[in-house]
């Protein structure tokens, strides 16, 4: 059975190289994403078959359980981060 990683950030650079890096390695992929309308899936259009996504918010403490516990990762990776300078 192979190993399930939660990647927060997955649509950004970091998080899309360590998708690929994993599913390479021949993990379950779990990529968490924001549940707003903005998300932009550009860098890894070419994972989306391969990646499963869960809509969640990091600010929101019961979304990261009902993602942890919908998908019960053996890994969490957490390179998600505030993209708008003024608001970081």
């Amino acid at each position: 059975m192979s190993k399930r990683a939660l990647i927060t950030g997955i649509t950004g650079q970091d998080g899309s190289y360590l998708a690929e890096l994993l599913l390479e390695q021949g993990y379950d992929v779990v990529g968490m994403v924001r549940r707003s309308s903005t998300v932009n899936f550009e860098r890894i259009t070419h994972l989306m078959d391969d990646v499963e996504f869960a809509a969640g918010d990091l600010l929101d403490q019961m979304s990261m359980v009902d993602v942890l516990q919908k998908h019960r990762p053996e890994e969490v990776y957490n390179l998600a981060a505030q993209s708008f300078v003024q608001t970081s």
